[in-house]
């Protein structure tokens, strides 16, 4: 199908994405995002190699390894500092066939900006969208409204096009967790700089991992009952609280990160979607599957969903509908699977039942990396590029 009009909602890591890929495509893109100015959330991602392998179709690849991280090594650490198991990721990129490349939000952000190569709508709030049998009709807060053959709904994990794919709101599900997140310079009494290191103990977790311009890319994991109250002057003291007498890096992490430029984020997901897709219009990234990061997958999966959805509107003649439904077919289950196979990940790292959280701890004094290897391949070969 030639000379299509896409609009996308969402400016984030999907959205930009399926942007890029529906250009090069040869098709008319117009990005809108609510925001009045692109600030990503979060301060980082591991994007793995399937994510990686997205870029690199879309000529991308060469400037993510230039600001994305080297990762080698995976280690685990009991709480008190006792390795657990420390393991090479080259057995992973050798049967992937692509290195991960963790990389800071921003950079990340600003690199598919360049791809995207045209100006995003900013302060443009869509509320609402209709359609017929030849365009949908989008309509902005502030009156403005556009048409197109087809819309990407990729306005995040708070949706307000999910309903209108869906006939109903969805409610986001809290995972059981807290998640403070942030970055710091690379230090040796920290971890190794090429390695991503996580201790676990008391159904809680702390990570390292690095990203480029010598940082790491910090997290802590603690279950919390939903709606507890907290502010950047305080991050400090409960984190101290949370982790006390865990080992000395873990310490030398919490007085070392800057709470002011720390996220907290309470974790949620939704229930796997019956449809991806209603007409002329597709959900794609954390509207269609928002997901538990303990896969590392959110992005990755987003990324996923842009290049399919071109794919999809490349290889057929029978029209946009048939097109959605072939990105629909190929998606849905994929998304089902890893937001299913996260939150399980999730409940055996944060102790939703404590007897399989001190399995795994134990579980991992006997592991190889064989084991954790094998369970990052199936992820990542379960995608389209392979």
């Amino acid at each position: 199908m030639d000379d299509l009009k896409v609009i996308v909602i969402g400016a984030g890591m999907g959205g930009l994405t399926a942007g890029i890929a529906l250009k090069q495509a040869g098709y008319t893109v117009e990005v809108y995002d609510r925001v009045k100015e692109l600030r990503p959330a979060g301060a980082a991602i591991s994007l793995w190699s399937n994510g990686v392998k997205v870029l690199n179709c879309l000529g991308l690849g060469r400037d993510l390894a230039r600001v994305g991280g080297h990762m080698d090594r995976m280690t685990y650490y009991s709480q008190t500092g006792e390795v657990l198991t420390d393991f090479s990721l080259q057995p992973l990129i050798d049967t992937v066939g692509q290195r991960p490349y963790p990389v800071a939000r921003t950079e990340l952000q600003q690199l598919l900006l360049d791809g995207l190569g045209t100006h995003v709508h900013l302060n443009s709030k869509c509320i609402n969208i209709e359609q017929d049998a030849e365009q949908v009709t989008v309509t902005f807060e502030d009156g403005h409204q556009a048409t197109a053959d087809l819309v990407v709904a990729a306005d995040g994990t708070h949706s307000i096009l999910r309903s209108h794919i869906l006939g109903e709101t969805i409610e986001r599900r809290y995972v059981g967790y807290v998640n403070w997140n942030g970055l710091v310079p690379i230090s040796d009494d920290l971890a190794p700089s090429d390695s991503w290191v996580i201790y676990v103990g008391e159904h809680k977790r702390v990570s390292m991992m690095p990203v480029g311009g010598d940082r790491f890319y910090f997290f802590f994991d603690v279950p919390l009952p939903k709606g507890t109250v907290s502010q950047p002057e305080t991050y400090r003291e409960e984190l101290m609280s949370f982790f006390k007498e865990w080992a000395d890096p873990v310490q030398t992490l919490i007085q070392r990160l800057d709470p002011v430029r720390t996220n907290r984020v309470e974790i949620h997901d939704i229930e796997p979607l019956p449809v991806l897709v209603r007409g002329r219009v597709a959900l794609l990234g954390d509207a269609a599957h928002g997901t538990a990061p303990d896969l590392g997958q959110g992005g990755c999966q987003a990324m996923e969903d842009g290049l399919v959805l071109a794919n999809c509107l490349q290889s057929t003649n029978l029209g946009v509908e048939d097109a959605l439904k072939r990105y629909e077919a190929a998606r849905k289950d994929r998304v089902a699977d890893i937001i299913t196979r996260a939150r399980k990940r999730s409940d055996m790292t944060h102790g939703t039942d404590p007897t399989k959280t001190q399995q795994w701890y134990e579980d991992l004094k006997r592991e190889d990396g064989t084991n954790i290897i094998d369970g990052i391949c199936k992820t990542i070969l379960g995608g389209p590029l392979h």
